[in-house]
């Protein structure tokens, strides 16, 4: 194995006009200075490049600091780097064609101060309408046992963690407000094993914002 094969991209791209949740606008990347109207402020042969992006903060994959869910949590730039990176991961396989996945799907992992990333295969529908509806998620006695366990992150790779049809978003009120980061809309979980990788999602350390982007992966040990 090579020391890039070790690298396992679990996020998806950010792309312009691209839908990530439903009824929340898509990202608008354009320029600010493009690489021909640079010319004019550099020597011959010299050109840049500034992009321009204007989105939400729930775009593409991102993660959930407790800001999110509670005025008084911890927003991005409060977060220590301990709780989202170099942490040693585990990958829970859901159970096929079951919605809610409960308590029992963790009672035999070891989830202690680890990243818990629970693959349901639902990023295979991303891009399309399917992806929006009747989507995989937690119950609220899994969020419990996963915060009693000690779980230091959990993230899943389908369109929210939470029944979106409970408006009372118990997973991530219990996750969040025990101080547990929350990683939506993952990737690629089918890449990882089960066991034996440290995970990384690090956002941009923004004051006041309790959602961001990031560059989720796995680094095979």
């Amino acid at each position: 194995m090579t020391d890039q094969d070790r690298f396992v991209d679990v996020s998806h791209a950010v792309e312009h006009g691209m839908i990530t949740y439903r009824g929340l606008p898509a990202p608008v990347i354009s320029d600010h200075l493009s690489r021909a109207a640079s010319r004019a402020h550099y020597s011959a042969g010299t050109e840049f490049h500034i992009g321009k992006i204007e989105m939400v903060a729930n775009t593409g994959t991102y993660l959930d600091a407790p800001f999110h869910r509670y005025e008084n949590g911890d927003d991005l730039s409060r977060l220590p780097l301990s709780s989202l990176a170099d942490l040693e991961g585990v990958v829970v396989r859901a159970v096929d064609d079951v919605r809610a996945q409960d308590a029992s799907l963790f009672r035999d992992v070891e989830v202690k101060g680890r990243a818990v990333l629970v693959h349901t295969g639902w990023a295979a529908h991303w891009g399309s309408e399917q992806y929006f509806d009747n989507h995989p998620f937690l119950t609220r006695d899994a969020a419990q046992w996963l915060r009693d366990a000690g779980a230091a992150l959990v993230g899943i790779d389908s369109y929210n963690i939470d029944d979106t049809a409970d408006t009372s978003r118990p997973v991530h009120s219990i996750l969040l407000g025990a101080g547990i980061p929350v990683v939506e809309h993952l990737c690629n979980l089918e890449s990882l094993p089960d066991r034996d990788f440290k995970f990384f999602a690090v956002p941009v350390k923004v004051k006041g914002m309790g959602t961001f982007p990031v560059r989720a992966f796995g680094l095979l040990k």
